[in-house]
């Protein structure tokens, strides 16, 4: 008997709740901060080909959300995504061959500082954690050969199975540059995601990802949770092994996988305005459900198992196989 629509996105919007219960507390948090120093940003899913496709070309798609192909450059490698663009938060999904080195099944989740100074802050409480961070400087082309300095990132550990988060802020030079038109500051150190993803979310349906489930393996829910934890993000530890992070808005949930069972699984939406009738999309091997109400379900179907090796993957530099870092 298949469940009512009404009744999945009911049920993914209550799970959200789960990890902004009373009993949960934000970890090495600043005391008279109310707001965690990161927050969720985006994630980005490697997927099969005909998902990847779908993504790309179909034209609900292109009405729910503000969807965007760009392929990036920083000066040594390039990546082709498909950008569902929010307010604050976005998604990026590629298929085999459009990013180096990922495989179907990979997956990333990065968090950012919307004040200048907050990701050194972040990097400090990892050393208070007992964890020596990764720290380095993404650029990117614009298409004049020349390189500029995009956002500052601290990660963990540059080896992992399925599942590689980092932490990231955007660098003033990179959003005052006049050839992008980004807003100017809303107030002193902004370098927020709502600046970044300007307001092209409006003309459409979806506003922001608010809950997000991926599958990996318990080692790299092990490794990269750290790194939210430091950032100020509720964390809370299930007693299967995986872990509900909130960061006032967005819930990640991390569920732990076999790395042949990784993979992208539910990603939640808030609207802009609520659905005035449910409607649910195929797209590619995914499933989007809109409303009934001002949300969103999007799932994914498992990824057949790839014989691709998922093990130690490190560029061998000290960065990560990442599709926005050059590797």
């Amino acid at each position: 008997m298949r469940t009512p629509l009404s009744g999945i996105v009911a049920a993914a919007i209550a799970a959200l709740a789960i990890a902004s219960g009373p009993s949960a507390t934000p970890a090495h948090a600043d005391e008279e901060r109310q707001d965690p120093l990161l927050a969720f940003n985006h994630a980005w899913a490697m997927v099969d080909r005909e998902t990847a496709d779908a993504i790309e070309h179909s034209d609900f798609l292109g009405q729910f959300a503000d969807r965007r192909i760009s392929t990036g450059n920083d000066g040594t490698s390039t990546w082709t995504g498909r950008y569902l663009l929010g307010k604050e938060t976005y998604l990026e999904f590629f298929g085999p061959g459009d990013a180096p080195d990922a495989v179907a099944g990979d997956t990333g989740l990065a968090v950012s500082a919307d004040r200048d100074g907050d990701l050194a802050t972040a990097s400090a409480n990892l050393h208070d954690l007992g964890v020596d961070p990764v720290e380095f400087t993404q650029v990117t082309d614009l298409g004049d050969g020349k390189p500029i300095p995009w956002f500052d990132v601290t990660y963990t550990t540059a080896t992992y199975d399925t599942f590689f988060s980092w932490a990231m802020e955007y660098r003033d030079e990179f959003l005052e540059d006049p050839r992008l038109s980004f807003p100017p500051a809303a107030y002193e150190g902004d370098v927020s995601r709502d600046r970044y993803n300007r307001d092209r979310y409006l003309d459409h349906q979806m506003r922001d990802v608010i809950g997000i489930q991926i599958a990996t393996t318990e080692a790299d829910i092990e490794k990269m949770v750290p790194l939210w934890r430091a950032g100020g993000i509720t964390i809370r530890v299930l007693k299967d092994g995986g872990v509900l992070a909130f960061d006032g808005m967005t819930t990640i949930r991390l569920l732990p996988v076999p790395a042949e069972e990784a993979g992208v699984r539910h990603v939640v939406f808030a609207l802009n305005e609520p659905a005035e009738e449910p409607h649910t999309e195929t797209i590619g091997g995914s499933t989007l459900h809109v409303g009934p109400g001002a949300y969103a379900l999007w799932t994914f179907d498992p990824i057949e198992a790839t014989a691709t090796p998922r093990s130690n993957r490190s560029s061998g530099s000290g960065e990560p196989l990442h599709p926005a870092f050059g590797g």
